[in-house]
């Protein structure tokens, strides 16, 4: 089932060192087991005060938007604690508010931005091709081909590639294309993992094992043939994998392969090889989600990382360095050739569409960042940045014996205060008693670290990028050391 393996050498990818898995989740979980420790009752309202004296542009607009939007907020991404902020101008590692306040970007608009916020080479051939021929045409356009092409280059299970207009309608796809392809219903995702927000994938979303607990308005048809395992608990997946071939069989299993939430839950160093060897045995596809891990890893993605060829590669933003329509599909040829395009039809197509769906724009755009990621080395360099970040934060927090944990997988870096998200349905009643309240300080420590012009996500995730230099690095150390006296 496995192609050819066309990956590069490991000094190509930005993970300098795999985490520990065992000595890092035993520290996770003591962490949770302890009380939450935040920001201090203290120094609380002068985080507060941040926001009354240097934001008031940014709260008058987010008044305005709870008039004419719901909750007030359109991007699950958006920090909105005390308030959103508005954003007016993005350029390399910072970004600037609507009072004109600067900020460490670390959010990079949820991972895409790896070469920097508002890349210029990239964005001067956007201009170019708006100039040209707009952003839309409906026909066929040269970039389509040069973008699928230099994703082959790269990518080592890629032999085709189907372009969309986002990470959940790629992952809505994928699994269509593999009931398609297989004639088989089951699919088995990882619990808390994030596949988008299609019917099918609100499932087990972001905390294992709560099943259907967020499916409010999906039919339970829907979810009726998804399921979901615990991260890194190979023998469940064996078991369900024997059950379901006796029901009929699975047609897919999807992970992120760093692990949920890119990372949140890591993997085990073998976790995705031996997934690969159970999809072989019982004639399952396996499904990389490399919305975030797609070139952040490396060129050749965590695919290449862990030398794990995936049926199917599902992408998302990561396409375009954050240009919009950013999504897509790519496989093997066998398996692709189930989404082929345009009006006529064959017996296994899985059907996809989207008029704004490899639009040249998004396709200029992709190939641009693609091309400039290699050029620059950019994995590498963001990599090496998210090195610098997560060893500077542990000796800060060691020297002010602070009980929190931070990790890095190369230019991602995790930040964990509250261990809200490592909850899970194993322990319910300590779920539902301290849920609330782990999430909350966890809305406070983000913004505590926007009151000292630090932007993450969530106040737990951290993507560095290209553009973050020593300097900067070394600037937003400081800046946390200033939030974590305030402990």
């Amino acid at each position: 089932m496995n192609m050819a393996t066309r990956t590069a050498e490991p000094a190509a990818y930005a993970i300098s060192t795999w985490p520990d898995n065992k000595d890092l989740m035993d520290r996770l979980g003591t962490l949770l087991k302890q009380p939450p420790k935040g920001i201090s009752k203290a120094n609380m309202p002068k985080v507060l005060d941040y926001f009354e004296q240097k934001c008031q542009t940014s709260k008058a607009l987010a008044t305005r938007a709870s008039e004419v939007i719901p909750g007030g907020v359109q991007h699950n991404l958006a920090f909105n604690y005390p308030f959103a902020i508005a954003a007016t101008k993005v350029d390399g590692a910072h970004m600037w508010d609507a009072d004109g306040n600067q900020y460490i970007d670390f959010l990079q608009a949820g991972g895409p931005t790896l070469l920097g916020s508002n890349y210029l080479p990239v964005r001067e051939k956007a201009h170019e091709i708006l100039d040209a021929c707009g952003p839309v045409t409906g026909l066929l356009h040269e970039y389509e081909i040069k973008l699928a092409e230099i994703i082959r280059q790269h990518m080592p299970g890629i032999e085709m590639f189907r372009m969309l207009g986002s990470g959940t309608e790629a992952c809505m796809g994928a699994i269509r294309l593999a009931r398609a392809y297989t004639g088989k219903k089951w699919v088995i995702k990882v619990g808390g993992d994030y596949h988008g927000w299609s019917d099918q994938m609100v499932y087990g979303m972001r905390v294992p094992g709560t099943g259907r607990r967020e499916a409010t308005g999906i039919p339970k048809g829907v979810t009726g043939y998804t399921q979901e395992v615990f991260p890194n608990e190979l023998g469940t997946l064996r078991r369900k994998l024997m059950l379901n071939r006796i029901r009929g069989g699975t047609a897919a299993v999807i992970v992120e392969p760093l692990g949920p939430e890119s990372g949140t839950r890591p993997v085990t160093p073998e976790y995705n090889r031996e997934v690969r060897k159970l999809c072989d045995e019982f004639g399952a596809l396996l499904i990389f989600d490399e919305v975030v891990t797609g070139f952040r890893v490396g060129m050749g993605g965590a695919q290449g990382y862990f030398n794990v060829n995936p049926d199917i590669t599902v992408f998302g933003k990561c396409l375009t360095g954050g240009y919009l329509m950013a999504g897509g599909i790519g496989g093997r040829k066998e398996v692709m050739m189930a989404l082929v395009g345009g009006i006529g039809t064959s017996s296994k197509r899985a059907f996809v569409g989207g008029t704004l769906s490899a639009n040249p724009l998004s396709c200029v755009a992709g190939y641009y960042a693609i091309e400039e990621m290699a050029r620059t080395n950019a994995p590498i360099l963001a990599g090496r940045a998210g090195d610098r970040l997560a060893r500077g934060l542990k000796e800060i927090m060691n020297r002010r014996s602070l009980p929190y944990v931070v990790y890095n997988m190369g230019s991602i870096v995790h930040l964990q205060t509250s261990a809200v998200l490592l909850m899970s349905m194993r322990n319910p009643i300590k779920l539902m008693r301290e849920a609330n309240a782990r999430k909350h300080l966890m809305e406070e420590m983000g913004a505590a670290y926007l009151s000292q012009g630090l932007l993450t996500l969530a106040g737990s995730r951290i993507y560095t990028s290209m553009a973050d230099t020593d300097e900067v690095i070394d600037d937003a150390l400081n800046r946390f050391d200033t939030v974590f006296g305030m402990v």
